[in-house]
């Protein structure tokens, strides 16, 4: 039997910044970048927030009026909000934030978002502690590695297949990797933090059938999890052994059949986390490489809505699921959720308007989006899926002018071989994070995080993230 849990924890614990790869550590940077913007713009945008900010503070998470920013406990940040939080809410919230507008970070061959669990369980844990930036990072590392590989070992696809949504199920565990890290926890510990967080671990695809706001709130509960779980452990609770491997162990559990040496196969020589993309365009990832062909055939033909005839869209098994059906319900999208999730609506933007962004959701009754999406079609591609895993590939076929245009997208933007620039990834953190910070103090918290490695402690980082108005009241 492959230990994974031992292998897993003692990696967890002894990870250090200055021993990953130069590549690692840059975009380890990035991708922290990245997900505060969506934190900063999920936190005003996202319909859900109020509601859950407002159950945090009834279940005592904190929401306490702006003062001295430092790391005590009911004093921590949330991005772009005014009021302090207790270290648990802040996970919570600044987890659900960041995963709120479904324009956070993706791995593909293991169908999930690293990012949102992970990061936020980090940072409140260092605003506990006072960690390192350099730490910070090390352990956003060991967080995404350990949420990426679980998945892998699953697989992704039969955890799916059951119902679960593996951002927030094996996102407990890489946030329990990554807030262990942070406060400094020796291996014993961190496994009985993974055997904590084995009693937390949850999360459902539910939320696919009506719209439902689940699919955010378990990704910022999974980060709470995991902040809960290294912090019992810290106090020498006991967590179960063989979390990972067990006969009652995550990979026995929540798959029929893992392949558990996957989740440690060259451990801290092969970084999954380098595989992981940003997205351009906030909604299903799956739906990425139509709109990236999209934009391209109208730029190249000068399409007009009003030419095209009909639109096929192709996409991989997975993504059919996602995307694509059924597709009258995919046609029609009636709110927010449900357009992150339709593939006509996010082609529509693309060929109307030669652009799909967050404020495009402002869109949904748009009366030339609705004449279109009914035209576009989303059908299994056996090319797109011979392409699958490797790449998120999609292939969009358009009649207009009694002709077919036809492109096949194989490695969309953002993903790892075809990255943002670093000048690209400031420019999606400016489109969110300058109507919520203004301009300046953005640019300001972008320049903190992508030199976080040399920072001695998280708060100037949290600091930056309150909007100016709490900055004032707290005399700063």
């Amino acid at each position: 039997m492959v230990e994974v849990t031992r292998i897993f924890a003692k990696y967890a614990a002894g990870i250090q910044y200055a021993a990953l790869p130069g590549p690692v550590q840059l975009r380890t940077r990035h991708l922290v970048l990245d997900l505060l913007g969506n934190m900063l713009r999920g936190r005003h945008d996202a319909e859900s927030s109020l509601p859950l900010m407002a159950a945090a503070k009834a279940m005592g998470l904190g929401g306490s009026a702006a003062g001295g920013l430092g790391g005590s406990a009911g004093n921590h940040a949330v991005f772009g909000e005014m009021t302090r939080w207790a270290p648990t809410g802040a996970a919570l919230l600044n987890g659900a934030f960041a995963h709120s507008l479904d324009f956070d970070d993706t791995h593909a061959a293991a169908t999930l978002h690293p990012g949102a669990p992970t990061i936020p369980a980090a940072i409140a844990a260092a605003e506990l502690c006072g960690a390192s930036g350099a730490d910070v990072l090390a352990a956003v590392v060991a967080g995404y590695e350990v949420t990426n590989r679980l998945s892998l070992a699953l697989p992704g696809g039969d955890h799916y297949d059951r119902g679960f949504h593996p951002t927030a199920t094996c996102g407990a565990f890489g946030a329990a990797a990554a807030a262990g890290r942070v406060l400094g926890l020796d291996a014993a510990q961190m496994e009985d933090a993974f055997g904590i967080a084995l009693s937390q671990c949850a999360g459902s695809l539910a939320f696919l059938h009506n719209g439902a706001w689940t699919k955010r709130f378990q990704v910022g509960w999974a980060a709470l999890n995991g902040l809960s779980a290294a912090l019992l452990a810290r106090e020498g609770f006991r967590g179960a052994s063989e979390a990972f491997e067990g006969r009652a162990g995550f990979l026995q559990a929540y798959a029929p059949n893992p392949t558990p040496a996957r989740a440690v196969q060259d451990l801290g020589r092969v970084f999954e986390l380098m595989e992981t993309a940003v997205k351009p365009y906030p909604s299903c990832r799956y739906g990425h490489a139509a709109v990236d062909a999209a934009l391209a055939l109208r730029a190249e033909h000068k399409l007009k809505p009003e030419e095209i005839e009909a639109v096929l869209m192709g996409l991989p098994h997975k993504g059919m699921k996602l995307v694509g059906l059924p597709l009258e319900y995919k046609q029609n999208p009636q709110n927010v959720v449900d357009g992150q999730f339709s593939g006509p609506f996010v082609v529509a933007n693309a060929l109307a308007y030669g652009h799909f962004g967050w404020d495009s959701y402002a869109l949904l009754n748009d009366p030339v989006l609705r004449a279109l999406m009914p035209r576009i079609t989303c059908q299994f591609d056996p090319d797109v899926e011979a392409e699958f895993p490797t790449n998120m590939a999609g292939k969009l076929t358009i009649k207009a002018r009694g002709k077919n245009f036809v492109k096949m997208v194989r490695v969309p933007k953002g993903e790892p071989g075809n990255f943002l620039t670093e000048e690209e990834l400031r420019q999606k953190f400016h489109g969110l994070a300058d109507a919520i910070l203004g301009a300046e103090q953005a640019a300001r918290l972008a320049d903190a995080a992508l030199s976080l490695h040399l920072a001695p402690d998280i708060h100037g980082l949290t600091r930056l993230g309150v909007p100016q108005a709490a900055l004032r009241l707290a005399g700063e």
